[in-house]
Formats: C-alpha cells, structure tokens, sequence
C-alpha cells in the first residue's frame, strides 16, 4: 500500500506540472471538447480526420501541439485517478487490519470532482474560478495522498521533541495561509494578471492609484464566450496581481518566523533538519517568483513556480504532522 501511495504521489506532482504546463502554454483549450479530443481518445492527425474536426468545431481550428498538451495532461490524471480508486478498494478491503478508510475514500471524492473541474474548464471556456478551483484540486489531491502515506509510513522522530510540540497548530495556521497564497496565484494565472507589473517590489508607477476592488475577485464573471486571456480591465489585474505579492510577503514572513522558531527551540536534529529543507525550499520559491518578473514569465520559471509552490506545501505538512503526531 505505501509503495502505491509513493508511486501516486509521484504521479500527481506530474499531473500538477503538466497541469501548469498546459496552462502556461495556453492550451486549456487545445481540445474544445472532454474528456476526448474533437471526439477522438487522441489528437486529429489525417486531413480527414482534422477537416471533420474542424468542422464540428469551427470556433476552434486545429492546434496540434496545444491538444498534445491537453490530452497528455488528460492521459496521466486518468491513470492517477486509476491508482487511487485502486488505493481506495485495496483500504476498504483491508479495514478489518486497521487500514485507514475515509482518507482514501475522501481521496477518491476529491478526484472525482476534479475531473468534473477538468471538464467544467472546457465546457466553461477557461471560467477563472474554475481553472482555478482546477488548480486548488489538483494540490488538495497530492496533499491528501501525502498526508496518506504519512499515516501509512510509521517513521518516528529520534528521542522525541515535546518542547516545539505547540508549534504544529501555528504549522496549520502557515498550510492556511500558503493555501490561500496558491489559490490567489490561481486566480492571478487563470485572470492573466502575472505580467501587468513589471517592476519590484509591488508594482510600476502609481499603482496604489490603480487598485480597484470592485470586480477584481468576483467569483462568478459576466457571461463570455470564452474567458481565454481573460476579461478583466487593466486596473483589475493590477489589483489583483498585487494582491498577490502581498500574500506572498505575508506567507514568507510568517514561514520565516515559524522556520527560526522551531529550529532554535528543538532538540532534534529531526527537526532541525525539517527547517532547514523548508527553509531551502522557501528561498527557491521567492527566487523563482522574482525571476518570473525579471525575465517576464519564461515557461520553465513559470511551471517551476507552481511545482516549488506543491513542495513547499508538502513539506509544511510533514513538518506539521511531525510536530503534531510525533513529537
């Protein structure tokens, strides 16, 4: 079971990088239709097969190389939600064991709503709170099938810590945070607000003159066609991109303080080692978020991004559970 639950965990921060990948790449749409592709399992390739496309969907024309990205992305979060329907059958089987049950079936839940969010993303041409519901489904999956194979793995800390024991409910107060950090990141990528500031630290020119939140962050946006490259005025990007450099001063202030408050008070070096990785992992994620201003939102910073972003919550959340359950 746990090498399961490994080998899924590998498999979602997969789908969670082509996820990006497809995003960033703008190929949300590259197939206008789910869960196949202009009604094939793969991408039209014959004359013929393109032509009946392309009339069955004129708005949409052809792009090969945008539906590879749509349906590879498709391909590997099928065979993710095999693994864990398979994970969720092998845990009610083996309940009468003390095999955990509701996580796996709450796992199973989550992806099962996340493949309507997939086909939502399409049916409502790139709806931002649905690609970025889309998003938060994707992390909230590999969250859960991590926290799984915690539960699972019965490692323990060596001579235990009680004295930063207290800090894992200040570890849950940083996953909310962070979490509302990704969602806003979510919402700044599917409004496609990432390039309206350009400058450092929070934005070029006058911008407190520019900060509207009237329709910034309605959930449910004027009824479009479609919402690819957005339909937000320059104002309200604005406000929302800058929101989102907030955040992320907030959540990386707040990490910090956490990461030098539980390495000066532990004993362990588990913990200690817990810390420092986060630490690590919290200073690569800042490089890559001012290099995705500097360098305008190159593809490979841009994925990077939100990959770094997935490990930070991880490894917040073994620092959390650690804390809480070992300690």
């Amino acid at each position: 079971m746990r090498k399961l639950v490994f080998i899924s965990i590998l498999l979602a921060i997969l789908v969670v990088t082509l996820g990006a990948y497809t995003r960033l790449t703008h190929a949300g749409l590259g197939c206008p239709d789910w869960p196949g592709c202009y009604g094939h399992l793969d991408v039209p390739n014959t004359e013929e097969q393109i032509a009946k496309a392309e009339l069955a969907f004129p708005e949409r024309p052809v792009e090969a190389h945008k539906a590879w990205n749509e349906m590879i992305h498709r391909y590997f979060a099928g065979t993710l939600g095999l693994f864990i329907l398979f994970i969720a059958i092998m845990s009610f089987r083996a309940r009468h064991v003390g095999s955990p049950v509701f996580l796996p079936l709450l796992i199973l839940l989550v992806v099962v709503f996340q493949a309507a969010l997939g086909m939502w993303t399409v049916t409502m041409k790139l709806m931002p709170i649905v690609v970025m519901g889309h998003l938060l489904g994707g992390f909230t999956t590999l969250c859960l099938l991590f926290l799984l194979y915690l539960r699972l793995n019965p490692y323990r800390v060596p001579g235990g810590d009680v004295a930063v024991r207290r800090y894992a409910r200040f570890g849950i107060i940083g996953i909310v945070l962070l979490v509302a950090q990704i969602g806003l990141g979510g919402w700044t990528s599917s409004n496609y607000a990432a390039l309206v500031c350009t400058e450092l630290p929070i934005c070029q020119g006058n911008w407190t003159q520019e900060l509207t939140f009237e329709n910034s962050f309605d959930l449910i946006p004027p009824e479009k066609d479609s919402y690819e490259f957005g339909h937000l005025q320059h104002d309200e990007r604005v406000t929302i991109h800058v929101m989102h450099r907030f955040g992320a001063i907030i959540v990386s202030l707040y990490l910090l303080w956490l990461i030098v408050a539980v390495f000066r008070k532990a004993h362990s070096q588990f913990f200690k080692t817990c810390v420092v990785g986060l630490f690590a992992i919290l200073l690569a994620q800042i490089g890559l978020g001012v290099s995705n201003i500097v360098f305008s939102l190159p593809l490979f910073v841009a994925v990077s991004h939100n990959v770094v972003a997935a490990c930070l919550l991880l490894m917040l959340i073994f620092l959390t559970y650690s804390l809480k359950r070992k300690a």
